[in-house]
This record gives structure tokens, C-alpha cells and sequence, in this order.
């Protein structure tokens, strides 16, 4: 079996799941080639894993000051560009094409009839999940950016969907917290804003991994440079997490037992929904600004229980040999039940969950 596997690069997310995926395939021996699109060449770091991979300039989101901006979304993404990057990627050498919601890889296996599976929280939108400020668009988008033959989602539950655990590397390194130390993580707030923000808490340790050429310490605030090494390191030190609301991250957290304040990205309906899901299922404590008051309470909770998440990239990955593409049902099931509870007994049914729209 030889794979294509397309990876939007947009965010960090989607590379640290394909990080988890690439060690599974190698494990298996398939082969594999990876492409990604979305970000700059120079915006890419610590990619040795994938070898002689490819790259497009693909589409992309702008975000300015917290939050998309259409507009220089609109005059930032080149789709001449992209229509000739569709056209020109040659597929015929693949058995099969695996997707993380890139658009290149997606619609060139469509058009060249392709077989794609899609693996992505994105597929996650396609079933009754939570969600918050969509509308026809944002669904539209969610269906059709990266089209694929078979759609997988994944998710903090499988919320009767074809949806599977979160695809997090299993923990590798002994996890000892240090207390009253921080890790922060909102890449689309300006440094200093976010500086501002936790001076005042000068009993604790702050570590704000950001886009600096290098690292600056003020007290008990440390500025770190984008490395996987150091985030690994602090995430797994930390006693909580400050952050958006991504997917890959919480994810991450919520496995090793870490508190989470999130403020999820203005504008963006799929932080939107996670914030809404993350608040719904009590994994973290969910603001839609970061404010004194806020910080200030949460530092203050307690840490939760760890959560057990199961090899999904392994599993995942001989069901892929298996090429059984109608046995995803068991593979759901089998993942599932390995999880630990992630909510009371009298809670399991979730009947609070609910769409919220505005």
C-alpha cells in the first residue's frame, strides 16, 4: 500500500496529528508521502519525521487581533493558484489518499476518482455535535473544503457519529507537575497583551510559547520560541494550560490531566463549537475574553482526573491495511469502550447537549 497523505498546516493541530499518524504508518512499513499546505516555508519547524514532504501554498484564514479577518482573508488565498495545484498533483502512483482537511490533496483525488478517506475533527462537524454560530456557510465549508470519499471525525465524544477518540500521541515522558507553573499557548493575541494580562500573578510561573526568534524571561513570565521539544516539555510540567480553542491541544491536556482556560477565536466557528463542547462536557472553563477576574478564579481550581484515550493511531492504522472500509462501526466501538468515563453514570446520555446558533 502506498498513501498520499494531504495535511492542512494551517495550525499547529493538524501537524501534531499527522506527527502521531507518521509513526504509526512507519511502525506498519506502508509508505507513505506527505504534502502540506497553508503555511510558509519558513513558518514550519521540528518536520524531520516526514522526510522529503511537499508543500503548497494552499487557503488559509487570516486572524488579526484575535480574531479571522475576511477580508485579508479573501486577498491572502491565491485560488488560481490552487486550481492549478489541484490539477497538477498526479495521483496515480497511490493506492489510497488520507486527508486532514487539505483541499489540495482533496479535490485532485475527487477529480482524478481517487479514493480518500478524510481523518479530521473537522469530519467531526458533519454529525450532531455541538455547534455554535454556524450557519448554511460555515456547513458548507465543513462539507466541501476538503471533500473526501469517507469522512471520519474525531472528537471528545463520539456523539453517535462515525467519530473516533482524539488521535493524541500516547505520553511518553514522566509527568511531574510543577506547582503554580503555566503553559501558555494563544498565538493570535499580541505578546504583549498577553504579558499584560499575567503580570499581576506574580506567585506563579507563566511560560508563553509565541512567535519570537528567541527566548526573554520578565520574572515569572518566560517567552519561549515555537519548538515541540520545550511546548512538550511544559505542557507536561504544567499544572494547567491557557489557550484557544483548538482541538489538539485541549486534547492533549484533558489526557494528561490538566486544567484548561479557554477563550476560543472570535469569528471562528469551529473554536466557537469546541468552547461550547468543552464547557458542555465540563472539561474546561470557557471565557470569551481573558480578563484579571477570570485567570485569577481558575488558578485557583483544581486539577482534574486524567483521561484515558486509546492508540488510535495504531488502530486506525490496521484498519487501514485491512482495506474493510465498512468495519469503521467496530473499529468506533473498540476505541470507545477503551476510553476512561468521561462523564457520571447518570450523565452518560448527555441530554444536555444542544446546537446554539446566533
Amino acid at each position: 500500500m502506498k498513501i498520499l497523505y494531504g495535511v492542512q498546516a494551517t495550525g499547529n493541530g493538524h501537524i501534531t496529528r499527522a506527527r502521531v499518524m507518521c509513526e504509526a504508518l512507519n511502525k506498519a512499513g506502508i509508505e507513505v508521502d506527505w504534502m502540506f499546505s497553508g503555511r510558509e516555508l519558513d513558518q514550519y519547524f521540528d518536520m524531520e519525521c516526514f522526510g522529503d514532504f511537499q508543500r503548497f501554498k494552499g487557503l488559509t484564514f487570516a486572524i488579526e487581533k484575535g480574531q479571522i479577518s475576511y477580508i485579508k482573508t479573501a486577498c491572502k488565498n491565491n485560488l488560481w493558484q490552487f486550481y492549478k495545484d489541484v490539477n497538477a498533483l498526479d495521483l496515480s502512483g497511490y493506492d489510497l489518499v488520507i486527508n486532514d482537511f487539505e483541499p489540495i490533496s482533496a479535490w485532485a483525488a475527487k477529480k482524478q476518482k481517487k479514493f480518500s478517506i478524510g481523518v479530521s475533527h473537522q469530519n467531526a462537524f458533519r454529525f450532531q455535535i455541538p455547534k455554535k454560530d454556524n450557519n448554511l456557510i460555515t456547513d458548507l465549508v465543513m462539507k466541501y473544503f476538503a471533500p473526501v470519499s469517507l469522512p471520519i471525525g474525531i472528537h471528545w465524544d463520539h456523539f453517535n457519529g462515525d467519530i473516533l477518540p482524539p488521535l493524541v500521541e500516547a505520553p511518553h515522558r514522566e509527568s511531574v507537575v510543577n506547582n503554580k507553573e503555566y503553559l501558555v499557548y494563544y498565538p493570535f493575541d499580541d505578546l504583549n497583551t498577553l504579558i499584560s494580562l499575567l503580570k499581576p500573578f506574580n506567585d506563579y510561573e507563566f511560560y508563553i510559547y509565541h512567535g519570537v526568534k528567541e527566548a526573554v524571561d520578565y520574572h515569572h513570565i518566560h517567552v519561549r520560541p515555537f519548538s515541540r521539544e520545550g511546548f512538550q516539555h511544559h505542557l507536561h510540567a504544567c499544572e494547567g494550560i491557557i489557550t484557544g480553542a483548538g482541538f489538539e491541544l485541549p486534547s492533549e491536556a484533558i489526557q494528561l490531566g490538566k486544567k484548561l482556560l479557554i477563550q476560543p477565536l472570535k469569528g471562528q466557528m469551529e473554536q466557537q463549537s469546541n468552547g461550547l463542547a468543552l464547557q458542555q462536557l465540563n472539561m474546561a472553563t470557557v471565557v470569551s475574553q481573558f480578563t484579571h477576574d477570570s485567570v485569577a478564579q481558575w488558578l485557583t481550581e483544581p486539577r482534574p482526573a486524567m483521561v484515558n484515550f486509546p492508540n488510535v493511531a495504531d488502530a486506525l492504522t490496521q484498519w487501514l491495511q485491512q482495506e474493510n472500509w465498512d468495519s469503521l462501526q467496530s473499529l468506533k466501538e473498540a476505541l470507545w469502550a477503551q476510553v476512561t468515563p468521561l462523564y457520571h453514570q447518570e450523565e452518560a446520555t448527555l441530554p444536555e447537549l444542544q446546537t446554539q446558533t446566533s
